[in-house]
């Protein structure tokens, strides 16, 4: 849902996908080919937040800030399911991992990667193509040009997935017996990043 807040309204391009079971509120700028997940909180009530283009907010995420504050996700970043962003500028294609909690006026570099659960305190400074993880966050070693195309090939099916979402997504009733066409039916392949190694 879309909700307006103190006479602001959230700026969405129209290329983008937000689930209805996804909350964003007041001062939000979402730019093009972005998905945003159901359970997403992206609350601009204190501050501003900027999603620009690209990026994808995923499953059960909270984006939120103190007061006069501006939560930047710069373009292609990457925010796993159930992480949350405080108050956080997110680096050019970043990747967060799920669950990761990134705290106020943290500076994430560009095409860092943040692993899962992984906490990162107030006012941290991550230099570009840095792993990061644990509690407190901590750089472990540098990104790699592989780990940065899996990141970015990752990151393109959600890129694309507005757009098919667009297309083929609609609410529908359950069917009671899986058809015969369902039986043997692929998915699309896609390795983990320890399948590529």
């Amino acid at each position: 849902m879309i909700y307006e807040f103190n006479s602001i309204r959230p700026v969405i391009d129209e290329s983008s996908f937000i689930h209805p079971l996804a909350s964003v509120t007041g001062n939000v700028i979402i730019g093009k080919n972005c998905y945003i997940g159901p359970g997403a909180a992206i609350r601009g009530d204190w501050g501003q937040i900027i999603i620009e283009d690209g990026c994808n907010v995923q499953e059960n995420c909270t984006i939120h800030m103190f007061p006069g504050v501006t939560v930047l996700l710069k373009t292609g970043a990457h925010v796993g399911h159930g992480a949350i962003i405080h108050g956080a500028t997110i680096g050019k294609n970043a990747l967060i991992g799920m669950n990761a909690v990134i705290m106020d006026n943290v500076q994430l570099g560009d095409e860092t990667v943040v692993g899962a659960l992984t906490f990162i305190k107030a006012d941290e400074i991550i230099p570009a193509r840095s792993v990061v993880v644990g509690n407190p966050g901590k750089v472990i070693k540098s990104v790699t040009d592989e780990m940065i195309q899996w990141k970015s090939e990752g990151t393109a099916l959600y890129q694309q997935l507005p757009a098919d979402m667009k297309q083929g997504w609609k609410e529908c009733e359950p069917l009671r017996q899986i058809p015969e066409d369902r039986k043997n039916l692929s998915q699309q392949e896609y390795k983990t990043w320890n399948e590529t190694k």
